[in-house]
């Protein structure tokens, strides 16, 4: 009886430890991927989150810069990675939504293969005018296009960019037809913008607000569901009279499919908690971005939504991957 009680006692022990040391996170460095170079938007809002991360687990989130092909590379080596918990990526809408459309014989589905831990960050983009045409207002440069169709044109630093895409689906709400123009960079087409020799331009809130604030482009509404708390004064397209349209720039963290929930839980907390750190909020809104976290579930349901969408977009605009 004795020894059959020293062993109850002894298992029971064992089976304590070994769930503590699978609950047991992180055990060493975490690694997270960036799927582009230092410097750009996704690298900024990662070495952010990193930081966030590198506090609350009190142990290093190491970045791991993996740029090329368009994202591509990054995100695969996290989709491919051991599902221990121990390697994240940051994602965005281009890499997670928007290449699997453009991209048509991808060996991997970023959709399939990462699991959404939360949303990150969102930045909404402005859709801008040269200061000298005559509209004020999305209804007024909607009225004129339909006066004048297919004669305004629209830049954008690319085909296949987010902001092409974008504006394709504009053209479609509103009814309209504009020419697309494509720069090879954001710059290039700002200035032709400013110049007058474009109509119109869908870009993110950093690039184009120094020319607003000159007085050289003329902002009419944002792209946001909601008003912009880096831009308050400006509509959104949805209240102009495009109901529900919305087009933003998402970053998210991710895991490989397969890492267990209760690490998922433990990340989606703490990244949660940016929501309340001022310190936080300030660095992302002097990118032009806004904390935007979410629950595991509403981040894979934006996934899907966004999938859609721009798997349409992509159909509508023609764009195919280089």
């Amino acid at each position: 009886m004795r020894l059959a009680i020293c062993w109850l006692v002894l298992t029971g022990t064992l089976f304590t430890s070994a769930t503590h040391a699978a609950e047991a996170f992180p055990t060493r460095p975490v690694r997270m991927i960036i799927p582009f170079p230092p410097g750009g938007g996704t690298d900024i809002m990662g070495r952010i989150v990193a930081q966030r991360l590198t506090d609350a687990l009190s142990m290093q989130v190491v970045v791991d810069n993996r740029g090329g092909a368009a994202g591509l590379i990054g995100t695969e080596m996290a989709a491919r990675a051991n599902p221990d918990g121990h390697t994240v990526m940051i994602g965005s809408v281009s890499t997670i939504c928007i290449n699997p459309s453009l991209h048509k014989n991808l060996t991997f589905d970023p959709g399939k293969d990462l699991a959404p831990i939360s949303l990150v960050a969102s930045t909404p983009s402005v859709l801008v005018v040269g200061a000298s045409l005559p509209v004020r207002s999305v209804k007024e440069l909607i009225a004129l296009a339909k006066s004048q169709p297919g004669k305004l044109t629209y830049a954008t630093p690319g085909s296949g960019s987010s902001s092409h895409l974008g504006t394709e689906l504009f053209k479609q709400a509103a009814g309209v037809d504009f020419l697309h123009v494509p720069y090879k960079g954001t710059g290039p087409a700002i200035t032709d913008v400013v110049n007058g020799q474009v109509t119109l331009f869908i870009s993110n809130m950093p690039s184009v607000l120094p020319m607003v604030k000159a007085g050289r482009l003329r902002p009419l509404a944002v792209t946001s569901l909601q008003r912009s708390t880096l831009a308050p004064e400006l509509p959104t397209i949805s209240e102009s009279g495009i109901k529900d349209f919305e087009l933003i720039v998402w970053y998210g963290l991710l895991a490989p499919k397969g890492t267990s929930s209760s690490v998922l839980t433990r990340l989606n907390q703490e990244v949660r908690k940016m929501e309340t750190m001022q310190d936080i909020k300030d660095r992302l809104a002097s990118q032009g971005a806004e904390v935007l976290t979410s629950t595991q579930e509403e981040f894979a349901r934006r996934i899907a939504s966004d999938r859609a969408k721009w798997e349409r977009a992509v159909k509508l605009s023609g764009a195919t991957a280089s």
